[in-house]
C-alpha cells in the first residue's frame, strides 16, 4: 500500500538510476544488442520473419523473440511501428 507517496516500479527504478548516473543512452536503439539491431535493420526495410531467418541462418521463431525484445525495448507495439522507427532514425540497410 502507498500512502500518499509515488509508486516506481523496478523498471522504472531502474531507468531512473541510469539516467541519474548518466548511462542513459542518447537515443533508444543504442540499448539494443547487436543481433537486434541488425533484426531492427531488416524489419525497417521491409523484410518478413522468414526472410530475416533465412538471411541470418536463424530460425522464424528465433528472429520473433528477437521482434519481441526490440519492441520492449523500444516501447513500442507493431512492425509497423518499428518500420517506422528505423526509417526515422535512418537504420535500414
Amino acid at each position: 500500500m502507498v500512502r500518499g507517496g509515488t509508486y516506481v516500479s523496478p523498471a522504472l527504478a531502474e531507468q531512473l538510476a541510469a539516467a541519474l548516473d548518466g548511462r542513459r543512452p542518447a537515443v533508444a536503439h543504442e540499448a539494443l544488442s547487436d543481433r537486434e539491431h541488425e533484426v531492427l535493420r531488416f524489419i525497417g526495410a521491409g523484410r518478413t520473419v522468414g526472410e530475416i531467418a533465412a538471411e541470418l541462418g536463424l530460425s522464424p521463431k528465433t528472429v520473433s523473440t528477437y521482434r519481441t525484445r526490440i519492441l520492449q525495448k523500444l516501447r513500442l507495439r507493431s512492425s509497423a511501428q518499428l518500420m517506422r522507427y528505423a526509417l526515422q532514425h535512418q537504420l535500414t540497410p
